[in-house]
């Protein structure tokens, strides 16, 4: 019989990011106090739902860890690192994006436009939707440590849950990519908001069902975000 495994690719919550910073893969940005809550929302909403989680594995950097921190705690599981989940490289890392757009048109930076489908100037949208595949795919077999956290269909199957902390743009890149839709966007218009939850289920090896949840909605419309997409969270400008 096969078994069930669902894997949450959750997105971190808040950053502290006052000046409004492209950060990327820059160290030191950590979660505000509204981010940990977001993430603490994430982890009780599955607690509440009863999720056999069996494994949290996340991004590295510091967002990531420590919005996986709270399921961490709450089901007494470890955090486990995979560089694939890594937010994208970008070109304008570390530069202030938001505040004044017209900069972002200056001529010194028309050649990090030579391609935006691709796009030219961060990661190329496949090499995250495939980075982030591999990542899903190991999540998928990684071993069981611990059966008596498992759970069990009607007809018996095993059901086993995975946690797994990124990025909006490569869980974005990932879900366009497993959904059979064009990798390049517009990213205003990314389903992927602060903490919140894109769950794809897998019979065996076989995808057989893809959801998306913000457990964190209610805090959502407190919070800036450097990229919001489709969800209340302000556009952090900076200050």
């Amino acid at each position: 019989m096969q078994n069930l495994t669902t894997i949450h690719l959750m997105r971190h919550g808040e950053v502290d990011n006052p000046d409004g910073v492209l950060y990327g893969r820059l160290p030191g940005y950590h979660l505000t106090d509204l981010g940990r809550q977001m993430a603490q929302m994430s982890a009780e909403y599955l607690f509440e739902k009863g999720a056999h989680l069996e494994a949290i594995v996340s991004s590295p950097l510091e967002r990531a860890v420590e919005s996986a921190t709270p399921a961490s705690e709450l089901f007494d599981l470890p955090i486990h690192t995979d560089k694939r989940l890594l937010e994208s490289m970008n070109m304008f890392e570390g530069e202030v994006v938001n505040g004044n757009r017209a900069a972002l048109f200056h001529p010194r930076n028309w050649p990090r436009y030579r391609n935006v489908f691709r796009p030219s100037w961060c990661e190329p949208y496949a090499v995250q939707a495939s980075r982030v595949t591999e990542a899903v795919r190991s999540a998928l077999h990684l071993p069981i440590t611990d059966p008596s956290r498992l759970g069990r269909s009607a007809d018996g199957a095993t059901i086993r849950e995975i946690l797994v902390v990124s990025h909006q743009l490569p869980i974005w890149s990932f879900r366009l990519f497993v959904e059979g839709r064009p990798l390049a966007h517009i990213p205003t218009r990314r389903q992927c908001a602060l903490a919140s939850l894109t769950s794809l289920t897998f019979l065996g090896n076989t995808l057989i069902s893809l959801d998306y949840c913000e457990p964190a909605a209610p805090l959502l419309a407190q919070a800036s975000d450097m990229v919001p997409g489709t969800s209340a969270a302000a556009l952090n400008q900076g200050q």
